[in-house]
């Protein structure tokens, strides 16, 4: 069923670039209708926001009172709750070891340098559909780093309010919730809550109109699109694991992507052979058959190296290392959003409970770009507080650089403040 990629082709590498790209380029929004979107938004504000609700959701309440939050709350089964409260407390827990220390630093002139951890004051959270995980990820960093103003976008679903969604929302402590999605959540974001940053996964029109705002707010430094994972095997592997790692990323969505590497072909042609009677009984198995047979693909590889060298080709959002000698790659693996290693770690439960963040770099992006983190929701300011001793032990060298560069300004400026002898 998914197309085999041999690396007995001395172009294997080229053939797989090839692979991804047409996944990757294809995977854009119409600019025109966003924009046009955003600028009604900016425009014309609540109303337009209203218009595109009922345009597109047929939603004409986007700010629901709290009573009805709270009804919505109260249906919630009490099962949900728990294990709401079992993945707040975990995401919280190692989230909380990633604050960072501010530098303080004198020299021998007294000057001092500081650098310092500002959280960012208000933060835009865009959950797509009844996805309490997403919001969980998304906010408990923002909430660990100081971020004041939280502000939840969430569509409803068949028009009605998400109890998952607003019971988290309520444990975290967000008092802002609109009932919006698409363009027109974060054109509200942008123009009308005007927050600092947007964060939070969407199809490609929400990615699409995140980057259109970027500059008048600021957005996540990765691209969170479409879902990957690939998954490494060998003759060992349970035929059962690597499949079910495969259909729990392929269900997310038609244009998710599933990579199997093995240097094993009897596993690959035992996976080929059991892959479609696994589908049968998948709720959404028209989306995961979509993605498996688009996307999807099988690296047939002849040695470590290779399997190595593809996943730093494909830098995957997810990596399941479910092989015996996993140590002999991990320092060998630069490209990847999370890595799952071992039998017992499947990516799946990554996406709730673990306490690492499910929000992650994708379409390559984990080349130059990391999941989630605290650091989203910081900014770095440096504080410098320059002694007269200091700024003439220094200045001196400056003025040097100042003159070299033909800028007389500053270095008149830096003049200025040195003692005259």
């Amino acid at each position: 069923m998914i197309k085999i990629l041999s690396c007995k082709n001395k172009n294997y590498l080229t053939k797989l670039i090839d692979f991804l790209d047409k996944r990757r380029s294809g995977k854009e929004a119409d600019t025109k209708i966003v924009t046009k979107i955003l600028k009604d938004i900016k425009k014309n504000k609540t109303t337009a926001i209203l218009k595109y609700e009922k345009k597109f959701s047929n939603n004409t309440e986007i700010k629901p009172s709290p009573d009805k939050i709270n009804k919505a709350i109260k249906s919630l089964n009490p099962k949900i709750k728990k294990a709401i409260d079992f993945a707040y407390n975990r995401i919280f827990k190692f989230h909380s070891l990633q604050k960072f220390k501010d530098i303080n630093y004198k020299d021998k002139y007294n000057n001092k340098l500081e650098h310092k951890y500002i959280p960012i004051q208000s933060v835009g959270i865009y959950v797509p559909a009844n996805l309490p995980s997403t919001l969980l990820m998304n906010a408990i960093p923002a909430k660990i780093a100081g971020v004041k103003k939280i502000v939840l976008a969430n569509p409803k679903l068949n028009g009605k309010l998400n109890p998952a969604v607003l019971y988290a929302a309520k444990k975290i402590g967000i008092k802002e919730i609109y009932s919006m999605g698409g363009v027109q959540a974060i054109g509200s974001f942008a123009y009308i809550q005007k927050v600092n940053k947007i964060v939070g996964p969407g199809n490609i029109y929400v990615a699409r109109a995140k980057r259109e705002v970027f500059g008048d707010v600021g957005i996540e430094g990765m691209i969170a699109g479409p879902s990957e994972i690939a998954v490494v095997a060998d003759h060992k592997t349970s035929i059962d694991e690597v499949i079910t790692s495969m259909i729990g990323q392929a269900e997310h969505d038609v244009n998710s992507q599933c990579i199997l590497i093995s240097k094993h072909k009897k596993l690959i042609d035992k996976f080929n052979r059991n892959i479609l009677n696994k589908l049968k009984d998948l709720p959404r198995k028209n989306i995961a058959y979509k993605s498996l047979k688009n996307n999807g693909i099988i690296v047939y590889a002849q040695n470590d190296k290779q399997i190595i060298d593809v996943i730093n080709e494909i830098a995957p959002e997810h990596l399941e290392l479910n092989i015996r000698n996993y140590n002999n790659y991990l320092n060998k693996i630069y490209n990847s959003g999370s890595i799952c290693i071992g039998k017992y770690s499947p990516m799946a439960v990554t996406d709730y409970n673990v306490g690492t963040n499910h929000v992650l770099p994708t379409l390559g992006s984990a080349k130059f770009s990391s999941g989630l983190n605290l650091n989203e929701f910081y900014k770095k300011i440096n504080y410098i507080t320059l002694s007269k001793k200091g700024v003439e032990k220094i200045g001196e060298y400056a003025t040097h650089l100042a003159e070299y560069e033909e800028l007389e300004g500053h270095a008149q400026s830096i003049k200025s403040r040195i003692r005259r002898k």
